[in-house]
Formats: structure tokens, C-alpha cells, sequence
């Protein structure tokens, strides 16, 4: 019985470190580097939005997946949105 478990176990990964709570977790591209067509623009705050939560934050890289140079080029424009009026800088 334990000789088929661990048959089991070893069928799944033949590492010999396999370990199923730590899993390779797949590396984000970032969207603008993907698109090269997309241009980020300040006055389009529906494209904006995308990068900021429910609560008028922005997004850090590890939830939006880009890049560093990106990510400040980001929040670059959604402050400038946000200083023209078109995003909140908070949600009720």
C-alpha cells in the first residue's frame, strides 16, 4: 500500500525534489513590452484603470507584471491623470 503511494508521488516529477506546495510559478511579461503598438497616455484614464484597485491605489509591479522602467512610466501617468481630474486619488 505504501510502496503505491509512493509509486505515485514519484510519477508525477521525477525530481527527487518534488515538492507539490512549491510549484514554478510562471513569469509575468510585462503588457507594454508585449504590445509595442500600446502607448500608455495620461489623458486615457479607462486604460489607466487597469493599474489601480478598487480603492484608487496603484498596482505594484508584481501584481501588474511589468517592467521597472514601465511600472514608473505607469504611475507617472496616473498621476498626472489623477492631477487633471480625469482618476480619483481616492474611492469613497
Amino acid at each position: 500500500m505504501a510502496d503505491k503511494k509512493n509509486n505515485r508521488r514519484n510519477n508525477r516529477n521525477n525530481d527527487e525534489d518534488y515538492n507539490p506546495k512549491f510549484r514554478k510559478m510562471r513569469k509575468k511579461v510585462c503588457p507594454l513590452c508585449k504590445d509595442k503598438n500600446l502607448v500608455l497616455d495620461y489623458k486615457n484614464p479607462e486604460q489607466l484603470k487597469k493599474f489601480i484597485n478598487d480603492k484608487g491605489k496603484i498596482l505594484p509591479r508584481r501584481a501588474t507584471g511589468a517592467c521597472a522602467k514601465h511600472q514608473r512610466d505607469i504611475t507617472l501617468a496616473i498621476k498626472r491623470c489623477r492631477q487633471i481630474a480625469m482618476l480619483p486619488y481616492s474611492q469613497e
